[in-house]
């Protein structure tokens, strides 16, 4: 029976070889390419729900980017607060801003999705830049870094969206950890050819893929995944790239509790089921194989079956998935978490364990 055991680990690890080194490894240890900058004009599509302070704060950094020709379209989805009287003063200040005003609809009261659809409408260009309100760009040269990537097979751009850095939490670190993961995750498997999801933080695309699968309607009366569930739906080898410059990162701030870390994970897990077969399979694949490295590891040891061999492969599985997200964090500018590696994926695995028998037995909330 411990024979069997050891043989699976060995299977199981070489599994995770499998995505680390190699689908993971194809961004991880890519060379960043030149590209030449685009002078296309561009919409940059922002959503905003109740969100005055970030929206007041942030906006004038879009309308500070570096780019001859861009309108920053401002979507008020029925806020409570003053985020619409805020956007207004945008509107009015500034030419290059259209303000999308969305009331309240029955049929689609509280989708983001209805909101974004009617500012996607409103966009005057057809090449759109996204990113939500809480975020902002790294540097003023972000709409060129993400333009510089759409040809005319690639209308579709993967950014990164980053968390900002607090080196004196815990959760800070798990949560920018997670966030590398998961980028390394759908960096590498674009880079193969079977991109599955992207980030609404920072996300690039040209007007004709959304109206191509008729917009978000396939997935509308699912509350969330008006970026995941897109890209899921409309992505393919021929038209997505990816773009991981740093000049072209957005960052937004993290939660600060693991509790409300642990909510928005619940409504990313249960939007995951609705992505494609293979993205669902392959995703499972990578989790179980997660779990049962360390379940079987433990176990071999537990009954000291030939303790070297399970100890060198252990050390071979941590050192390749170490250098793979190492190389992976340099590029991402989230090498500092690395050095908590081991612990963090350890506490990560069993979160998404505790995620997934929650979400069997309650409905996380969704935007409001």
């Amino acid at each position: 029976m411990l024979d069997l055991l050891f043989y699976i680990f060995i299977g199981i690890v070489a599994i995770q070889f499998v995505y680390y080194i190699v689908i993971f490894g194809n961004f991880s240890f890519a060379k960043l390419q030149p590209t030449n900058p685009k002078k296309i004009p561009v919409s940059i599509i922002v959503c905003a729900k109740n969100e005055a302070e970030n929206v007041a704060k942030f906006v004038p950094l879009l309308l500070k980017q570096k780019y001859p020709e861009f309108e920053i379209v401002l979507i008020d989805d029925s806020s409570n607060d003053n985020t619409l009287d805020i956007f207004e003063e945008f509107e009015k200040n500034h030419s290059n801003v259209k303000l999308v005003k969305v009331k309240n609809n029955e049929a689609f009261w509280g989708n983001k999705k209805f909101a974004l659809t009617l500012g996607i409408k409103a966009a005057k260009h057809e090449y759109l830049v996204f990113t939500d309100a809480d975020c902002y760009p790294e540097t003023e040269n972000w709409i060129q870094e993400m333009t510089s990537h759409f040809t005319m097979k690639k209308t579709i751009v993967l950014g990164y969206g980053a968390y900002e850095k607090n080196p004196n939490s815990f959760i800070n670190k798990l949560i920018r950890f997670e966030t590398l993961l998961t980028a390394s995750q759908y960096f590498g498997w674009a880079k193969v050819g079977k991109p599955y999801m992207g980030v609404g933080r920072n996300l690039a695309y040209k007007r004709e893929e959304f109206f191509n699968v008729n917009g978000f309607i396939d997935h509308i009366k699912i509350r969330s995944g008006d970026d995941d569930l897109f890209i899921n739906q409309a992505s393919n080898n021929s038209n997505t790239t990816i773009c991981f410059s740093k000049e072209s990162f957005t960052y937004s701030k993290p939660k600060t509790s693991f509790k409300e870390w642990f909510t928005q994970k619940r409504r990313h897990v249960s939007t995951a089921t609705n992505y494609k077969f293979f993205d669902r399979f392959q995703l499972s694949v990578f989790y179980l194989s997660q779990i049962s490295f360390l379940i079987l590891a433990i176990l071999l040891f537990v009954f000291q079956y030939n303790w070297i061999a399970v100890g060198s492969i252990c050390v071979a599985r941590y050192l390749f998935s170490w250098i793979s997200l190492g190389y992976a964090a340099t590029k991402l500018k989230e090498s500092d978490v690395m050095y908590w590696y081991p612990f963090l994926e350890l506490v990560l695995i069993f979160t998404q364990l505790n995620i997934f028998f929650s979400n069997l037995f309650s409905k996380p909330v969704h935007w409001k």
